[in-house]
């Protein structure tokens, strides 16, 4: 892997190379699994000093996928409200290298107009000359604590505790 010192520089997320994804228990005995298919990201990295990295990223909601429409647009409409929320965001406000190439990266994460801090844990995957970086990471979130929710029966019927993945692949901007 190359020196984290020759990565700084700004980067945009390659969206063909990268995988937004979710888990959620549902009726405490499956796992329902979906992704994003639209977003963008950007990531400023500062491999001399990673606590001055940046990243930022918008996911468009209605870009939810689950492999199962109606389900997905129950998703869409009373979970994730995406006519009056269109997009999720996050964009950091510290980060934190914890090991050689693990990361902590703190930030404000935005979804249906309430904006709460969590924390990612980030790893470095890998690189390929200096020009692309491989990014995976995860973090398991309270969905009510964003509103996330439909009535009473989905707070018994689907975890609060939902995981997002992601694989993420940057490419440098010259």
């Amino acid at each position: 892997m190359t020196d984290l010192s020759e990565l700084t520089g700004d980067y945009v997320l390659d969206t063909a190379q990268t995988r937004i994804g979710f888990v959620a228990r549902h009726t405490m005995a499956t796992r329902v699994r979906g992704r994003f298919e639209e977003f963008e990201g950007a990531l400023y990295l500062d491999g001399g000093h990673p606590s001055k990295s940046d990243v930022r990223l918008t996911i468009r909601t209605r870009s939810i996928q689950t492999r199962n429409s109606q389900r997905d647009d129950l998703l869409r409409a009373k979970f994730l409200g995406v006519t009056d929320h269109p997009t999720a965001t996050f964009s950091s406000t510290r980060v934190e290298q914890t090991d050689g190439t693990k990361f902590k990266v703190t930030g404000d994460l935005g979804m249906r107009g309430v904006i709460r801090p969590v924390t990612v844990d980030v790893e470095l995957t890998g690189t390929d000359e200096v020009t692309r970086v491989g990014f995976k990471g995860s973090v398991t979130i309270d969905r009510t604590d964003w509103g996330v929710n439909w009535n009473t029966a989905t707070k018994i019927m689907i975890s609060p505790s939902v995981t997002v993945e992601f694989e993420a692949t940057a490419i440098r901007q010259p």
